[in-house]
């Protein structure tokens, strides 16, 4: 009986053009394994396609719902994001889906998983430290670091199809490099790589339009938070992959969510993309907005340091770890009273805020108003700033001193 392989499965050319060449190299019975993140592609056809090409078997996996409760919402809560722009759709996704892999991989007896991920990119690192982590006993196939794989182009793939019998619609044409999924598109390659130009947004754009192209009205919106997880949206009760549907359809309408950034890459290099993530951002600042409200200083200031460093830890594909585990436990404690009621307005490429409530609201009015109040004596400052000051007033007695000792 030959060893199986399972191969991470996108329908496109790259992994069809995989299927062949693991039978051929390896003599593996081929399981193709297509995980729908909520990327809203056409999923109809890729059975035929993948035993086309030689597959035995084709899973599609839906896991749109345990990404978002288990993986988005981390994320979210713990105001994740990568070098102050990039709010992590990739990466985040690829523990997701290493997971699934195994979890087929297991169920079939496979002794092996393929990835088409580049030797360049970041998503080898992440998808290989996912199933290391998971299923240390799996060989690990990365085709375009393999001394085997002889392709370099897209016509090459093409031919190596045809020569084996495989005759399908696939394009020569070059187009941006593109991962979707239901919290972001990414955009990389053509005039991008070029740090000079400028993204040609017209011809790039999927989940919505530039903020000069976005209607000339606002967009109110309305939602509803409990323990740092968003429950309804404009008065109705939802999950969190639908919320994130629809906060996606209003944020690409208003032209939010566009990031172009150059990014250092893990392996070493920097690299350029376009980001479009409407629904994401809205939801994070939506969050953000709440957490003004309850969260003391302190913890702000503990948890914005340990939200970078989140960041970087998923980033870098180490969602298996322990510091993982460890940074979610404490931003997961900071949530019990991020409950309340957010309103903002949507306007060409803005989130502007529009009043915020919650039960569990630090904001006293009576301390933050103007005028005095029974509970804020203005007298007691000054010994305050006495105390929180003596360290710089020492500070500056002790130069003064030494100043005059060196002048005499």
């Amino acid at each position: 009986m030959k060893e199986k392989v399972v191969l991470a499965y996108s329908g496109g050319l790259d992994t069809t053009t995989l299927i062949p060449w693991l039978k051929e190299t390896f003599d593996y019975e081929v399981i193709c394994c297509c995980i729908d993140c909520g990327q809203s592609e056409e999923l109809d056809g890729l059975d035929e396609r993948a035993k086309l090409a030689g597959a035995s078997k084709l899973y599609i996996e839906d896991i749109t719902d345990d990404f978002c409760d288990n993986y988005i919402m981390p994320c979210v809560q713990a105001n994740a994001v990568y070098e102050n722009a990039y709010l992590l759709g990739t990466s985040m996704a690829r523990p997701a889906i290493s997971k699934r892999l195994v979890e087929v991989a297991r169920k079939e007896g496979a002794t092996a998983i393929c990835h088409g991920a580049t030797g360049k990119g970041n998503d080898q690192i992440r998808f290989e430290l996912g199933i290391k982590a998971l299923a240390p006993d799996f060989k690990i196939i990365a085709a375009w670091r393999s001394d085997k794989w002889t392709m370099d182009s897209r016509e090459s793939e093409i031919e190596y199809c045809k020569a084996h019998g495989i005759h399908l619609p696939f394009s020569t044409d070059q187009s941006y490099s593109r991962d979707r999924n239901l919290w972001h598109i990414s955009h990389e390659g053509l005039e991008l790589e070029d740090p000079s130009q400028a993204p040609n947004y017209d011809n790039m754009l999927v989940l919505g339009v530039t903020p000069e192209k976005a209607p000339d009205k606002e967009t109110e919106v309305t939602m509803t938070f409990e323990q740092g997880v968003p429950k309804t949206l404009n008065g109705k009760e939802m999950k969190v992959s639908e919320i994130i549907t629809e906060l996606n359809k209003l944020g690409g309408e208003n032209g939010i969510g566009i990031v172009d950034i150059v990014e250092n890459r893990v392996v070493g290099m920097k690299s350029r993309g376009v980001y479009e993530t409407p629904g994401g951002t809205i939801l994070m600042a939506a969050h953000e907005q709440l957490e003004e409200l309850t969260l003391d200083r302190e913890t702000m200031e503990t948890k914005k340091k340990l939200g970078s460093q989140f960041a970087q830890v998923v980033y870098e594909g180490k969602w298996y770890t322990p510091l993982r585990e460890a940074i979610q436990a404490f931003v997961e404690s900071t949530q019990k009273y991020v409950t309340g009621e957010v309103k903002f307005k949507l306007y060409k490429g803005n989130i502007i805020k529009a009043g915020t409530t919650s039960p569990y609201s630090l904001y006293s009015e009576t301390l933050a108003s103007f005028t005095t109040g029974d509970q804020y004596d203005h007298h007691d400052a000054e010994g305050f700033i006495t105390l929180f000051g003596l360290p710089l007033k020492v500070r500056a007695m002790r130069m003064q001193e030494l100043e005059k000792n060196h002048s005499k």
